[in-house]
């Protein structure tokens, strides 16, 4: 049975000032969904990650700003660190546990610079958001024997079967256009095509499309 962590949910104190810097931070917006002046619900998700967070109003009773040490995975922590300084992000300098990673049982536990012996898991950055909620960067470069699962998703890219794909896309799609304002296209075709490529049926993806176009993108029926 596969067990995927897909969703983090982090407390904040005011939901459009959380918003406003996750967009900052160059999260994607997946959802900004409300259903009354108490339950809202926000998701983003990182540039390449299967994993998205949840924030909003009617979540958790959790304290803003109490999540700690949410990591992000870059290629290289100093290339990172400087994309998001250019976003207006405060981000740390970079360092390395004296005790290896992610130990904060030492007195001292963060040295300044990156692991003075190159390895991958070792080198960090860090910064927080507007409530206190802490992220990092951690820096893996290969990674260790075992760490990585072995994808299951049937694959599409050979031409004739992408192409009978976006056929079946552009079919669904039509009734949609019909009946609905003006919109890119190509924000309906990426929800369905998503959605197909991950085991849903042409019923149910294009549900998933209408639904993603309504909620995130506020599109209205004609």
């Amino acid at each position: 049975m596969n067990l995927k962590l897909e969703v983090i949910v982090i407390p904040v104190s005011d939901v459009d000032r959380a918003k406003a810097f996750y967009e900052k931070l160059g999260f994607r917006l997946d959802i900004d969904y409300a259903a009354d002046d108490k339950f809202r619900v926000l998701q983003f998700t990182p540039s390449g990650s299967g994993a998205s967070i949840i924030f909003g109003r009617g979540i958790t009773s959790k304290k803003p700003g109490s999540a700690d040490g949410l990591t992000l995975v870059v290629e290289d922590v100093e290339t990172a660190r400087k994309d998001l300084i250019g976003r207006g992000i405060a981000v740390s300098d970079v360092f390395h546990y004296a005790g290896g990673p992610f130990n904060n049982s030492t007195q001292n536990p963060r040295v300044i610079g990156r692991d003075p012996e190159g390895r991958s898991y070792f080198s960090f950055a860090s910064f927080e958001d507007l409530d206190g909620n802490s992220w990092l960067l951690q820096e893996i470069t290969t990674r260790l024997p075992g760490r990585e699962w072995k994808s299951t998703r049937v694959q599409t890219e050979d031409v004739a079967t992408l192409a009978e794909l976006l056929h079946e896309t552009e079919q669904h799609h039509g009734q949609y256009e019909k009946t609905h304002a003006a919109h890119n296209w190509w924000d309906w075709y990426a929800s369905y095509l998503n959605a197909r490529q991950n085991g849903s049926n042409p019923q149910d993806a294009e549900a998933a499309a209408d639904r993603y176009m309504d909620e995130v993108h506020h599109v209205a029926p004609l």
